[in-house]
């Protein structure tokens, strides 16, 4: 083993990383899912077997597929065999209605969709109105006409096939709501991802430190950069890759004790389900060594409740889809059961991330002045998919990235988050834009006008809320307005409730003013983000 060189010697790219390990350790485990346990040998033979299948379907370098459905370990080796073929993997959100999935499907002109057991009913509503499709792959086994993806792949040899690939070349694209209703599509390359591992190892920390010796949890959803960036990182360090179909809390204790795991990444909503779970003092979490959490910070309470527990180290991480995730942490030593200031903060950048924080009229902002966050680094996105309007303007002339939310640096270089710049509601891990709720509502019979906020939920840190000016002579019925945006968006973004309001209130250019509607529920507290 001392021979063996660290990853970041030799990794250059996402297709690197199953070369590398099925070169050094071949028999180490990569990934487990249900009782089904893959070698990194195996890993990376299959990963080219996929490749050349992908090539014999007419697919050539930059060409894009889509994976919906869960988690599962045939989605990381589809991921892997994307990346040697040079091909972008779009995985799509399992939760999302039909009509969701498809506008990203042929946003992104996928020509083969990849679909989990799960997702079967939901693609067989919308592959006739996708033409691009040449063809449906059903993961795990086959499904009507769709042949299974081991099948789909088997036949075809293991000889890498070597394409030449740049650090600038898209590999993954991760969509992101967007204000406007439609979302969008964030093109993360190998340099974002792979690149960003070698940075960090430049001046680790042992929070950071990874292991062929360390077993991850990968149970955030793959369509979340929680999920698939998670995931890598494990794959990236050899380890062993425990894959969660989906955040179960029933079943979360089970890795501890089956698995050992000594890694994973939740928002601080899962932690709170797991602590509730009766037998959770009587498992053995003694291999446990940190817990990753972003979203939201941790309220003070059930950190000291999670500090007893599991007896591990906490570390905050703050990033977007856009950032390709954790730019900014808040290391162990800065959660302090007692608290402190530093807690209320999203932490430090690594060091080779930059930050800074400007007026509206774009001059920098003082330590403690509030302004809009913008980062500049090798973990900022190529751009947005087909739109290159929205592109340039997430973007400076010299490459800053701006966040879209609101807050301060500290005389420390710390990060402090305020508001939302972009109104974006985050409930649980899951990112809601008022506009797309707001259109899913105003098809209601009884509805006149609405506008959607986010309201504090000591559950899952925010919760949606549709504030509604009915129409004149009828009496809507709050539950009934729920459940008519269920039909048309996804389950996770309709609101959890809906006050009534004689009008909304507005600016002199009619702009809805959201901070007004926001200001009762927020009134006490001293951010607009929980």
């Amino acid at each position: 083993m001392a021979d063996i060189p660290e990853p970041h010697e030799e990794i250059r790219t996402i297709a690197d990383v199953t070369r590398f390990h099925a070169k050094y350790r071949p028999g180490h485990l990569a990934a487990r899912f249900e009782g089904r346990e893959t070698t990194y040998g195996e890993l990376d033979q299959r990963a080219s077997r996929i490749a050349q299948a992908l090539a014999a379907a007419g697919l050539t370098k930059g060409d894009r597929v889509a994976y919906l459905g869960k988690n599962s370990d045939e989605y990381f080796e589809l991921f892997f065999g994307c990346a040697k073929a040079g091909v972008v993997i779009i995985p799509v959100g399992w939760r999302l209605a039909p009509p969701e999935v498809q506008y990203i499907v042929g946003d992104c002109g996928a020509q083969l969709l990849f679909v989990g057991p799960e997702c079967t009913e939901c693609a067989a509503k919308i592959v006739d109105a996708l033409p691009q499709l040449k063809r449906v792959v059903a993961m795990e086994a086959p499904s009507g006409d769709w042949p299974a993806f081991a099948d789909w792949y088997g036949s075809h040899p293991a000889d890498d096939p070597q394409v030449e690939l740049s650090d600038l070349d898209p590999a993954l694209q991760l969509y992101t709501s967007g204000t406007t209703g439609n979302p969008k599509g964030a093109q993360l390359t190998h340099l974002n991802l792979a690149g960003a591992r070698v940075e960090m190892q430049k001046d680790p920390e042992d929070w950071n430190e990874w292991t062929p010796d360390d077993v991850s949890l990968v149970a955030m959803p793959v369509a979340h950069i929680g999920g698939t960036g998670w995931g890598y990182q494990g794959y990236y360090a050899g380890a062993l890759n425990v894959i969660a179909r989906e955040f179960d809390p029933t079943q979360v204790l089970d890795y501890f004790v089956k698995d050992g795991i000594s890694k994973l990444f939740m928002v601080p909503a899962a932690i709170q389900i797991v602590l509730r779970q009766p037998n959770v003092r009587e498992v053995d979490f003694s291999r446990l060594k940190y817990i990753l959490y972003g979203a939201s910070p941790i309220p003070l309470d059930l950190l000291r409740e999670a500090m007893d527990v599991f007896q591990c180290g906490f570390c905050q991480q703050y990033g977007m889809t856009e950032t390709t995730g954790t730019i900014v942490y808040l290391p162990p030593e800065d959660h302090d059961p007692a608290g402190n200031q530093r807690m209320r903060g999203a932490g430090k950048p690594f060091p080779h991330v930059e930050l800074r924080v400007r007026r509206s009229d774009g001059t920098l902002a003082d330590p403690g002045e509030i302004g809009e966050v913008e980062t500049r680094s090798n973990h900022n996105m190529l751009g947005y998919w087909n739109l290159p309007e929205a592109s340039k303007e997430a973007h400076t002339d010299d490459g800053w990235l701006k966040t879209g939310d609101a807050g301060y640096l500290d005389e420390d270089g710390y990060l402090y988050i305020q508001d939302r710049v972009k109104d974006m509601i985050v409930s649980g891990a899951e990112n809601v834009y008022p506009a797309e709720v707001e259109s899913a509502i105003y098809g209601h019979p009884d509805v006149a006008e609405v506008a959607v906020i986010g309201v504090p939920d000591d559950r899952w840190g925010e919760a949606v809320k549709a504030m509604v000016v009915p129409k004149p002579g009828t009496s809507p019925d709050p539950s009934d307005i729920i459940e008519f945006a269920k039909t048309r968006i996804a389950h996770f973004k309709a609101p959890k409730s809906v006050d009534f309001i004689e009008e909304l209130p507005r600016n002199p250019s009619g702009k809805i003013l959201r901070r007004e509607l926001r200001e009762p529920y927020w009134a006490g507290r001293d951010r607009q983000v929980n």
